[in-house]
C-alpha cells in the first residue's frame, strides 16, 4: 500500500520551502557540511537535504534536531506564543456566553 501524498496548499508549501533555505544558509554561515550537520543531528544526509529543499514529508523532530544543533531551536518556542486571531475568537465566546472551557 502507497503512503498518501500530502496536500499541501500553496503558502505552506512557501513557508516549507523558505524555511528550507534559512536552515541550509544557517549550516553555511556556521560553515557546517551536509554531512557534518546529519551527523550531529543525528538524522540521514538525504534528510537533511529533504530539509533544506522544504520538503514536507519530513518529521517535525527531525527539523527540531537540526535547529537544535544550529542553535535555533528556541525560535520553535515563538510559534503560536501570541494567537490574535485565538484571542478574539476567545473573547467573542466569553462576550457572547458560548464558551466551552
Amino acid at each position: 500500500m502507497r503512503p498518501k501524498k500530502t496536500i499541501l496548499l500553496p503558502s505552506t508549501t512557501r513557508i516549507l520551502s523558505e524555511l528550507g533555505e534559512n536552515i541550509k544558509l544557517a549550516r553555511k554561515r556556521r560553515a557546517l557540511t551536509l554531512i557534518q550537520l546529519a551527523e550531529r543531528a543525528g538524522i540521514a544526509r538525504s534528510t537533511l537535504g529533504l530539509i533544506e529543499k522544504g520538503a514536507p514529508g519530513v518529521s517535525m523532530s527531525a527539523y527540531l534536531q537540526v535547529l537544535f544543533v544550529l542553535g535555533l531551536e528556541k525560535d520553535l518556542l515563538t510559534v503560536a506564543a501570541n494567537d490574535p486571531l485565538g484571542r478574539k475568537l476567545q473573547d467573542a465566546g466569553l462576550l457572547s456566553g458560548k464558551s466551552k472551557t
